[in-house]
């Protein structure tokens, strides 16, 4: 399930944003974001091997720290993931569109993620099951394209003058023209000294989001066999798939656009692969080997399919994630008990996904990718803080790993938490602050 949330938004759309900020930098904020997710990760796997059940850290904080602060862990993953999954949806929608290149409203972006997000919460509604089959299809396609894309930007790279030129213009800052003298491409930003500390740590910041996918696995304790070591294991194995991933994406997208044209793909498309895509099969066009014999344009729909089924696949975990976490408020009477009925038949907790589902759309109506994944770059990291402080509370004899693991963790999303654009920080105040008076009305009504 992790391995589905991981490999998603973040891979197809966030690197555009985060390069933005740190050029060729990137290619070390990548494994710094993965390494501090990596303690978070542990951290993780110690409490639900310890409390296997169904709701993470709000369920830990709840039982190792006390209310309000488990309250508030729960109340930001809602934040977080909601944001998330809205980004997913705007990235599905970009990528279907440049698919399918319809020329409908200036209003079409947000009308097909609004669509989009159906599907996925349609069948999350039938239950886990059902779910967890269609993922593993999901996550197979999405690395087979991924893969195929890293293959042709590494061999780029070695063979074709135009991409290994633009490291040697890194290297020696400045910036260059492709071969045919009329496409500029900004290599001079990706130089390791026009990037400021405080750009590379705010991209580090939101790189971490991309990594959070271990979260799955942990909030669905109650639906894994032998979660004490099932657990760590498959957190284990999906880190370390999703940082090489990334590594090799993020070395392709900025050798085949460069700084600028990667962000700008994000921004007004959200589908910054397709055009890195279609910029390497432009390049290959006219070159012998192994590539001239592939089917024109396969590398561009392989990553159109990989992107649409990865964002159908974030959408299917995290819709799962987060009504198991309003399920679990609901159980604790910290949000209205309509939210813990669930279906006889399909075991889903139909009233919480409905919810969950409801939020994501109000998100999507907003229709800013940059401001979703901002915001939830900023919620996940108090959270997964919590996170690591609920850790720090176990016995010494119920740890996995030991305390230095969760004290760098609640360091490392302190110290970056900081660095997040301030705009989100407003909101953040404000929905925290909502969140809380839902909780006392909640509370009111069900204890009078």
């Amino acid at each position: 399930m992790g391995l589905g949330s991981m490999i998603g938004t973040g891979v197809f759309v966030s690197i555009g944003l985060c390069a933005e900020k740190t050029g060729v930098l990137l290619l070390f904020a990548v494994p710094l974001a993965g390494l501090v997710a990596l303690c978070n990760a542990l951290s993780s796997a110690q409490l639900a091997a310890r409390f296997p059940v169904s709701g993470g850290t709000y369920e830990y904080a709840n039982r190792l720290l006390n209310g309000p602060i488990g309250f508030a862990a729960g109340w930001m993953f809602i934040c977080a993931k909601s944001a998330s999954a809205a980004t997913a949806a705007l990235g599905l929608a970009g990528y279907l569109l440049n698919a399918l290149q319809w020329e409908g409203p200036d209003s079409k972006h947000v009308i097909l993620a609004v669509s989009v997000l159906i599907v996925p919460l349609s069948l999350v509604l039938f239950g886990i099951r059902q779910s967890n089959q269609i993922n593993s299809v999901v996550v197979s396609i999405t690395l087979c394209a991924l893969s195929l894309l890293i293959m042709a930007g590494v061999t780029a790279v070695l063979i074709l003058p135009d991409f290994s030129t633009l490291w040697n213009a890194v290297l020696s800052q400045k910036s260059e023209l492709d071969s045919a003298g009329n496409t500029p491409h900004d290599f001079s930003s990706l130089s390791f000294t026009s990037v400021h500390w405080s750009d590379f740590l705010e991209a580090t910041a939101l790189m971490f989001v991309a990594f959070t996918g271990y979260g799955r696995i942990a909030t669905l304790g109650e639906e894994v066999k032998r979660p004490r070591t099932t657990i760590p294991r498959a957190i284990a194995i999906t880190m370390l798939i999703s940082v090489l991933v990334y590594m090799g994406i993020s070395f392709t997208a900025l050798s085949t656009l460069g700084t600028e044209r990667l962000y700008r793909a994000t921004m007004e498309q959200a589908a910054p692969l397709e055009i890195v895509a279609r910029q390497l099969e432009t390049a290959f066009a006219n070159q012998h080997g192994l590539w001239r014999f592939l089917p024109a344009g396969i590398l561009t729909a392989a990553i159109l399919v990989g992107a649409i089924t990865a964002m159908t696949g974030v959408l299917l975990n995290l819709l799962l994630g987060l009504s198991r976490v309003l399920l679990a408020m609901g159980r604790r009477k910290d949000l209205p008990v309509l939210l813990t009925r669930v279906h006889p038949e399909y075991g889903a907790p139909r009233p919480a996904i409905l919810v969950t589902g409801g939020i994501v759309l109000l998100l999507v109506l907003i229709g800013s990718v940059k401001l979703a994944w901002t915001f939830s770059a900023l919620t996940v990291l108090f959270y997964y803080g919590i996170t690591n402080l609920a850790a720090l509370r176990l016995q010494s004899s119920e740890r996995l790993y030991p305390a230095w693991v969760s004290i760098c963790g609640l360091i490392g999303c302190l110290f970056l938490v900081v660095f997040i654009d301030g705009r989100p920080w407003l909101a953040g105040a404000i929905i925290m602050a909502i969140g809380f008076g839902i909780r006392s009305l909640s509370n009111f009504y069900q204890n009078r």
